[in-house]
């Protein structure tokens, strides 16, 4: 009996590494075929010009704004169009994802620059069982695509979305549907009598929650241009969206609107482009804000949200902030009082860091930040260089740590992880 077993031994040994390399395999192949985002998404959407424009000129102009995604199509919807797009892109360094409605999986056009397809928009949860099999014929007719959706935001009705409330829907889905990104859009209304920012920010909690658990990216649209009860959002209340996503750890932003749409709903015009093909004050705007986030977004792209953390006036900072690397916030008495939103993340290589945003659009903050570690092993993120840069008093004059922040702006800074602190 004794021999036996230790004659057994070896083939077990044999057997087991066997299985090994099976599941191993088995686990790379299943990893290759789905969609890996290997850059921040900042989206144009909505891309109005025709294929019979020089489009050569027209990708040329959204790389120089400092997108790095556009949504097809442009022009028609054929698979000749989608190709010229795919080609364009891979030549001014962006990604696309295109729309090419009607064609079969295996005559889906590819290319370096293809992330994806458009597979559908705000889908009612009784559709979830119809998409999943979608997206799964597609991952297995192009691996490595993303199949992608975009879901409603939380101020749809339950009958649009088929749930009893928006956390049931979006449960729903990421449990139906086995999606390599998650996203929706949600457009907050900046009015003086009409503020739904915390909405938005509810927005984002969900999308924080449910991409966690599933272990994948989430992205939003948000918006740039005035539409039914919507007013013309100011560059700060561009920022503001964009800050507020990065703070609930979003991996991809996208304008709502790149073009400006010939339908009832855009009155105003006001897109990032006119009707007539020319640049409004969004274009110069959304270049200068996406240039920080470019710089930002390969530091981005490492980080997990472990928590979001609201700041309002009537708070004590010291409190709100116990669970993140920063110890406390405090003012000169000539400033308003406190209001921000802090993100706490981790970084892949084991390190802490926060994003500090300003939840005012309106004008700037300067904090006295107090971080649990020395000075000296603080590193801010440059958002003119995508370098770590050791942090910088803003007002060395004044006693502490000064930060300035933009109105709607944030800032993201990097600290050690807890046991080399300790």
């Amino acid at each position: 009996m004794n021999s036996f077993r230790v004659m057994l031994t070896p083939w077990l040994m044999i057997v087991l590494g066997l299985l090994g390399v099976f599941w191993a395999t088995e686990s790379f192949g299943e990893a290759a075929c789905r969609f890996q985002q290997d850059r921040f998404a900042i989206g144009a959407f909505w891309l109005t010009f025709s294929d019979e424009e020089p489009l050569d000129d027209r990708f040329r102009e959204i790389a120089a704004a400092n997108f790095t995604l556009v949504f097809g199509p442009v022009g028609a919807q054929s698979v000749e169009n989608a190709k010229k797009q795919i080609e364009l892109c891979t030549k001014h360094d962006l990604r696309i994802i295109v729309l090419c409605s009607g064609t079969a999986d295996s005559q889906l056009p590819e290319g370096p620059s293809c992330w994806g397809y458009r597979l559908y928009d705000e889908p009612g949860s009784e559709l979830f069982g119809k998409l999943a099999q979608r997206v799964e014929s597609l991952r297995q007719a192009r691996p490595g695509r993303l199949g992608y959706i975009n879901l409603y935001p939380n101020y749809a009705n339950s009958k649009q979305m088929g749930a009893e409330n928006y956390d049931q829907y979006v449960k729903r889905f990421v449990e139906m549907v086995d999606v390599d990104v998650l996203c929706m859009d949600h457009y907050p209304v900046f009015k003086p009598n009409t503020d739904t920012r915390h909405r938005y920010c509810q927005n984002l909690e969900t999308m924080r929650k449910y991409s966690l658990k599933k272990g994948v990216p989430f992205w939003n649209y948000f918006n740039v241009m005035p539409f039914g009860p919507h007013t013309d959002p100011t560059e700060s209340q561009i920022r503001w969206q964009i800050y507020t996503s990065l703070a609930y750890g979003a991996k991809g932003v996208i304008y709502f609107n790149y073009g400006t749409p010939q339908t009832f709903e855009f009155p105003k015009g006001g897109g990032i482009l006119r009707r007539d093909g020319t640049r409004t004050r969004h274009w110069f705007q959304a270049q200068r804000i996406n240039r920080s986030l470019k710089n930002l977004g390969p530091t981005l792209m490492q980080l997990t949200n472990q928590g979001v953390y609201r700041i309002q006036p009537t708070d004590d900072p010291a409190q709100v902030l116990q669970p993140t690397p920063l110890v406390d916030l405090r003012r000169a008495e000539v400033d308003p009082p406190h209001d921000y939103l802090v993100g706490s993340f981790v970084h892949r290589d084991g390190r802490r860091a926060v994003l500090l945003n300003n939840y005012r659009f309106s004008y700037t903050a300067w904090p006295t930040v107090e971080f649990d570690v020395p000075l000296s092993q603080v590193f801010e993120v440059s958002q003119q260089s995508g370098k770590e840069v050791p942090a910088r008093d803003d007002s060395p004059e004044m006693p502490g740590f000064q930060v300035s922040l933009d109105a709607g702006q944030g800032r993201l800074f990097l600290l050690p992880d807890r046991v080399a602190t300790q």
